[in-house]
């Protein structure tokens, strides 16, 4: 069931419309029923624009993320430094050159294991969200 519309064109939009359909041999009203549907509905640009708006928000949600897990590691590493500080006593001056071999010593072990750690792809915020809820298992990282 189609509906019958009369309206006037220009001159030269008339000529257009008349040429471009005789060139794709298409009558002139699908041209104009085509035309119209494609002004009526939303265009390229608005879908594009609403597919980024998405898009955008994602992005939004895990910079958050991120910046929660950035906040969490630097208040666990200030807390770390501040306790270790007021808890650890000043060495005397004979035992610095044993202490610095030792504090050496561990430093290689903490770098290895933190390489282990790394290529396993377990994380601390995921051993910790283990420790505080164990009934919570992730496929990805072993409940211990």
């Amino acid at each position: 069931m189609r509906t019958k519309h009369t309206f006037r064109l220009p001159p030269d939009l008339a000529g257009q419309l008349a040429d471009h359909a005789s060139r794709k041999r298409v009558p002139q009203a699908l041209i104009v029923e085509t035309a119209l549907a494609s002004f009526l509905s939303p265009d390229n640009s608005e879908r594009m624009e609403a597919a980024l708006g998405r898009r955008l928000d994602r992005l939004t949600r895990h910079v958050e993320r991120l910046e929660r897990h950035i906040t969490i590691s630097n208040e666990a590493l200030a807390l770390f430094v501040r306790f270790w500080l007021t808890a650890t006593p000043p060495l005397p001056d004979t035992a610095q050159p044993a202490a610095q071999a030792k504090g050496r010593e561990r430093y290689e072990g903490f770098v290895e294991a933190l390489g282990r750690r790394l290529a396993r792809g377990q994380t601390l915020a995921q051993e910790i969200s283990l420790d505080i809820d164990p009934a919570q298992t992730s496929p990805t990282v072993p409940h211990k």
